[in-house]
């Protein structure tokens, strides 16, 4: 965020009663709350993507058949 908002967020603040001034500062801390929520961090992104790829039955463990073409390790029985 830049300064000159920071700024003239506190300009705006400063100028309301001390009861609308902690209103503002339950809002702003609900804001980056949820804010912290939604970013998450990269084991709940995986975790969200869990089960989203649709792939063969057998790709966990042939995934180097798919992916480079070598043999599979196991006939899978159809």
């Amino acid at each position: 965020m830049s300064s000159s908002i920071i700024t003239q967020i506190v300009e705006q603040v400063n100028t309301l009663p001390e009861s609308l001034q902690q209103d503002v500062l339950t809002f702003v801390l609900s804001l980056r709350q949820e804010h912290l929520q939604k970013a998450g961090n990269a084991w709940d992104v995986l975790e969200s993507l869990t089960g989203t790829v649709e792939a063969p039955a057998d790709w966990a463990t042939e995934h180097d058949f798919y992916l480079y073409g070598t043999p599979k390790r196991q006939e899978t029985e159809l």
